[in-house]
Formats: C-alpha cells, structure tokens, sequence
C-alpha cells in the first residue's frame, strides 16, 4: 500500500528542513569550505596584459571559503577629527610590538603623535584639541585596560576608560584592529620569550566583571619560568599560550569565561573557535606577521591613512631558528589546533579582501610585493 500523499509531503518538508538546518550551522560564521573552488590573484592590468609572475602568485593558496561582498570590502569612512576610535588588540609575540610602534611613530597624520624621547607613550592627540584621542593602545594610552587586554576585557573596558582620559562622556565609533601570526612559530617565540624571563603575571584576566580565582586559572610556574625546557612548556595544562590567539579574540562570556565546568571541552571549543572568526571577521582590519607589506597596504587603504616609511619583512626570528623534533612539533599543533583553524581561516579572509582591493589599483605588486619571511 502506498503511504497518503500528505505523509510523503510532510516526510519531504522534514528532510528539506534538515537539510536547511544543516547548511545553517555549518555557515553560521558568515563563511562556507568551498573545496572546489581555485583562485589566483591576478591584478587589474591583466585585461591589459600585465601577466602575473610566478613570485606573485607563490604564496595564494586554494580559496577555502565563501564571504559575502560586505564582509570583503574594506571601505570605512574613518574619521580621525571627529569621534572614531581606533583599538589595537595587541596579542604576545604576533609582531603587536613593531606594529602598535608603527602606529604612534610613522604615520603621516596632519598632527602626527608626539612622543618624547624617555616615554614609553606617545600623545595621539585628533588635530585642533589637547585632550581628544584617536588611538587607544599600549603605546598610546597605556596597558589601560590590563596587560595584553583580550577581546573580552577590551570590549568591557574601553568605553568607560576613553571617559576617563577625555574626561567627559561621549559616544563613539570604536575600530578594533590586531596582528595575528602562525600559530607554531608565535607559540615557539613565547616559549623562547618566557624562557629569558617574561611572565605577564599581572595580565588581569577580566571575564564578566571580575578575576579567574586560583582555581579556575592555575598558574604553571611560581615567580618566573625561567630556562623551562620545551616539554615542560608544552606540558603545563593551564599554560595560556595553548591556543593564545582563539582565546583573546573570542567572548569568553560565552563559555563561562575561565570556568571550564560549564560546558563541555569538545563545545568550549567549537564555541570560542567560532566566536574568535566571527570577531576577527567583524574587526575593522587584521594583519598577517608574515606579510609586513601587504599588512600595510590594507591598513591604509580601509582606514585611508598613510605611513610615512614603508614595513620591513624580516627574514628571520628566534622561533624560525629554533630546531625541534618532529614529535615536539606534533604536540604544538596539537596544543594549537584551534589557532591553527583560526589563522587558516585569517589568511584566507586577508587574501581575499586583498583581491577584492587590488582590483581598483594596478600598481599593486609594485607596492607591495615582497618575500615571505621564516616567520
């Protein structure tokens, strides 16, 4: 006996339903795996000819994902005379120091930021006033909202700090801006980094208003960690560098904040993996450390601002001359899965917002064209 037509109309809506549901929350993050879809990034000038070099193309990997037009264009009508704002998340060993320098001492601004020989902070001050701020960051403003603030103290603290140093209440436009790196080679400079002294200890952790207790955020050394062998670094459960980059850009209010008995390990994951794309994508830019140059293009083509001297791609760091087994690189990508996701996922956004500004400029590659670094 054949089923009634409305049981085999209702048995297909369900499937379809599935189906839609499926494809929601694979592209919830505003971006879909295309595994079949190649890209080359070619410039405008190849309507006239102008072929593209083999130099050119060596670092354009196969385009994984799918974003929509207004999550490519980078055309923001930043305005530094009137209220915008710009917020540099400023994350350890991502290049963040040379960057948030390149910010305060080489742009080429109508009232450029006045720093004094001896002062670790320049005064970015908007042109026509002593007291408005354009720029909030360590070399502006200080670590004013903790030491290396993440996504989730900065979003809490920001507003009521740009009061604070402006002395009056305002509302404004806040641009968040960041540099992320390759997650083997950045956790290896940390390693390296904490192993000559550095700690962050006073790095304040803010979630939801307050500190992770003792509990919630043990620490993985006493006063400092000084000589720790890689396999101890590595081996620390609680050591922050695991995965540094996911847990800075996402909203740790989401999963409980340090509390990690709230949900589950496999759905924090998941959780702060898709919050840490969805705030990046949201950024008003991210730059690459392995691409100085292009960096600064991007920087100055969404924000229409200029430097003055261009980005130097160094060719080499402590990270990229430290040799390790294969085994205890294995471990890092694993203590860095998520990172790794997440700048696979940056790097492919980058070069295809840098695609889509290329576009309109054929002199492109003669501004920006440059070897890779051994990042």
């Amino acid at each position: 006996m054949e089923a009634p037509w409305w049981k085999t109309a209702v048995g297909t809506g369900l499937g379809l339903l599935a189906i839609g549901l499926l494809a929601f929350y694979t592209c919830m993050d505003n971006s879909c795996m295309n595994q079949s879809d190649n890209f080359l990034l070619t410039n405008s000038g190849d309507r006239n000819n102008h072929a593209v070099s083999h130099r050119h193309a060596r670092d354009l990997p196969q385009k994984k994902y799918t974003f929509r037009p207004s999550t490519l264009e980078r055309d923001l009508d930043f305005n530094i005379s009137g209220t915008d704002v710009i917020v540099f998340l400023h994350m350890q060993k991502t290049g963040g120091t040379s960057f948030g320098r390149q910010l305060v001492t080489n742009m080429d601004l109508e009232r450029p930021c006045q720093c004094r020989r001896g002062q670790k902070r320049c005064q970015c001050y908007r042109p026509g006033t002593d007291r408005d701020i354009w720029l909030f960051s360590r070399f502006s403003t200080g670590w004013s909202c903790g030491l290396h603030a993440d996504w989730t103290e900065l979003k809490d603290c920001v507003p009521d700090m740009m009061d604070k140093k402006e002395k009056q209440p305002k509302k404004r436009r806040y641009f968040y801006i960041t540099m992320l790196r390759e997650p083997v080679a950045r956790y290896l400079s940390e390693w390296r980094h904490v192993q000559r002294g550095a700690t962050w200890k006073t790095s304040r952790h803010m979630c939801d208003g307050r500190m992770p207790s003792e509990k919630e955020l043990p620490s993985c050394f006493d006063d400092n960690w000084v000589g720790v062998e890689l396999d101890e670094f590595t081996g620390c459960p609680w050591n922050l560098a695991n995965n540094r980059q996911t847990r800075m850009l996402a909203d740790l209010s989401l999963v409980g904040c340090y509390n990690t008995s709230r949900v589950s390990q496999e759905q924090r994951n998941r959780i702060l993996l898709g919050s840490a794309k969805t705030n990046l994508r949201r950024m008003a830019f991210f730059g690459l450390t392995e691409f100085q140059k292009k960096s600064q293009y991007m920087f100055e083509r969404t924000f229409k601002l200029k430097f003055i001297e261009p980005f130097e791609q160094v060719n080499g760091t402590t990270a990229g001359r430290t040799p390790i087994s294969e085994d205890k690189r294995r471990k890092v990508e694993e203590l860095n899965a998520l990172d790794i996701e997440l700048y696979d996922y940056a790097k492919d956004l980058f070069l295809q917002r840098l695609e889509r500004l290329k576009q309109s400029d054929p002199d492109y590659y003669d501004y920006v064209d440059e070897e890779v670094g051994n990042w």
